[in-house]
């Protein structure tokens, strides 16, 4: 016989609420300092975050999530659940960081909750913890694991102060993937079919059982970033797993695969990092190069010229790879395709718009003709779930179908010609602290020690995160003041320097030939990050003597050089 309570509860007030996470997949990323964990950046996404997984559009509410006492007085508790896949016993630490308005990363609250991984929900009452009048905004949630690649699900959600109301949110269906609907949506990716020899050639070699190399460049979305496993969910190895299967001979083991994505970072540093990072210093030669910048080439100071010299760059190898652009695009419905398919059509080299397939049908009900939502398409502002990598995998699974059923075309594409919106960077090197010496004199001066605190990024298949610019020269004090010195003869040179969070960075000012250039501040974007920035651009290849010293304010303060690009 079933029993109730003796002395059954109150029933407790539901509250209004909002998601900011809705059963997310959170993977633990190993970390040289702390615990493996998941990051939530909140600064300047909070507000789009909760559009997307809430469904809030109330402009009053959102505006109160812009700061932090705005989200006090909008928000009562924050519950949180985890659970992993492969193991729910134990727990995890739920962290919540927010910004001081002085020095930002030196001040404000940090709590830090136990949460069982088995789903229980923990409740978090503001009005419980202490919080530091020095609060400002909110900058990240956090989920620290005991061991690296662990893999759970995660809900955050924020329960409201009474006043507020927001409706609720139904959550969609699971996307019918393989679907006549859904290959119908994928085929609109396709927006141009490009001259086929080069490809048609790299897929005949995979049928024959020859090596062949399939090599992704691009920024965070190439890299994997929201895919968990970001090594193994990612748009990147799952394409790859669709070309062996498609073309591969005996299994495909003749296919190989080099993924090298960097967060934050346009197409002006993907040229210059494209021998090292893709070409391996000379030990791979590409068959098949796709290029992913369209999210990320605002950041491009050429406004185009980067991207068109990086094409041809690629396209003028000696092995002549097939170069294929690939156009992700943001929640905001926003992409550079405008800019930079005119590349594309000018060497008629193949294109894939995932905007041409997946924005239009947002805005469409299920009964309309919505195949995915923004939800589902999207794990944050910028990033695809699992079911958005899987989505931009399959527009390159049909460029690939249809490239194998179409007449191979007669001649290769002509890429002597003028380009159309600039190549002036198409020969452009790396130099840096390991492989100089041949090319350029440089004095150190204060800019002696080397930096280990880096931009770290999942390279290939791998799981664990590589270092981006290791050779590099970090003035950090109580080095000497002299200035970093080098003298170099070029056309063109870009500086690569390091953005970071820390407080402990400050400016430095860059001079050519006896005149100050520009000043650069490793706050620009405010977190550990490769900031590429043109130092000078001539017609002319002559000798340039550049000298990089810390700002007369800012001597107390750490720089780092990663590296230059130089063109001859």
């Amino acid at each position: 016989m079933i029993e109730g309570p003796k002395a059954p509860k109150d029933p407790v007030k539901k509250r209004s609420s909002i998601f900011f996470m809705f059963e997310s997949m959170i993977e633990a990323t190993g970390s040289s300092e702390g615990k493996p964990s998941q990051d939530i950046y909140l600064e300047g996404r909070i507000k789009d975050k909760v559009k997307l997984e809430g469904g809030v559009t109330d402009e009053e509410i959102l505006k109160l999530l812009e700061n932090c006492s705005g989200f006090h007085k909008l928000v009562y508790s924050i519950g949180v659940s985890v659970k992993g896949l492969n193991d729910t016993s134990g727990k995890v630490n739920f962290v919540l960081k927010n910004l001081g308005k002085g020095k930002n990363y030196d001040t404000g609250t940090l709590l830090m909750i136990e949460c069982p991984k088995d789903g229980t929900e923990v409740i978090l009452k503001l009005d419980d913890f202490k919080w530091s009048p020095e609060d400002d905004i909110l900058s990240k949630f956090a989920f620290e694991f005991d061991n690296a690649g662990e893999l759970a699900t995660a809900t955050v959600k924020f329960y409201l102060h009474d006043g507020y109301e927001v409706p609720e949110v139904a959550m969609e269906a699971p996307v019918s993937f393989g679907s006549e609907e859904y290959k119908s949506m994928i085929a609109r990716s396709l927006l141009n079919k490009g001259n086929n020899k080069r490809l048609k050639i790299a897929i005949e070699k995979s049928e024959r059982g020859e090596e062949v190399t399939i090599a992704y460049i691009g920024g965070s979305i190439t890299q994997g970033a929201a895919a968990k496993p970001i090594n193994t969910n990612c748009y990147v190895y799952k394409s790859y797993l669709m070309f062996k299967k498609m073309f591969g001979k005996d299994g495909g083991e003749n296919i190989h695969f080099v993924k090298a994505g960097v967060g934050g970072t346009s197409s002006e540093l993907g040229i210059i990092r494209y021998e090292r990072d893709i070409l391996r210093g000379g030990s791979v030669e590409p068959d098949i190069v796709i290029v992913e910048f369209a999210v990320n080439d605002e950041g491009d100071e050429t406004k185009g010229i980067c991207y068109e010299s990086l094409c041809l760059k690629i396209l003028s190898e000696k092995n002549k790879p097939a170069v294929i652009l690939l156009f992700a695009v943001f929640m905001n419905d926003w992409n550079l395709q405008d800019r930079l398919s005119p590349v594309g059509k000018h060497y008629n080299l193949p294109m894939i718009s995932v905007k041409d397939v997946v924005v239009e049908q947002f805005g469409l009900t299920k009964p309309e003709g919505n195949i995915i939502s923004k939800r589902q398409f999207f794990y944050d502002i910028y990033h695809p779930t699992n079911d958005g990598h899987r989505v931009m995998a399959d527009c390159i699974g049909y460029l690939l179908h249809e490239t194998k059923k179409s007449v191979e075309d007669n001649v290769d594409i002509i890429i002597d010609k003028p380009p159309v919106i600039g190549n002036c960077f198409k020969n452009i090197n790396l130099i840096d602290r390991e492989n100089y010496r041949n090319f350029v004199t440089v004095t150190e001066g204060g800019f002696t020690q080397i930096d280990t605190d880096l931009q770290m990024v999942e390279m290939d298949d791998n799981s664990f995160q590589s270092p981006e610019f290791p050779c590099n020269w970090m003035y950090a004090p109580p080095s000497a003041k002299e200035n970093f010195k080098m003298i170099i003869k070029c056309r063109s040179l870009i500086l690569v320097f390091k953005d970071s969070g820390s407080s402990t960075f400050g400016s430095a000012d860059i001079f050519v030939d006896g005149q100050r250039v520009r000043r650069a501040d490793p706050h620009e974007n405010n977190w550990t990050h490769c900031n590429p920035v043109i130092l000078f651009q001539r017609e002319v290849c002559e000798e340039h003597i550049v000298e990089i010293k810390m700002a007369s304010d800012n001597e107390d303060k750490s720089f780092t050089i990663l590296g230059f690009g130089y063109n001859l």
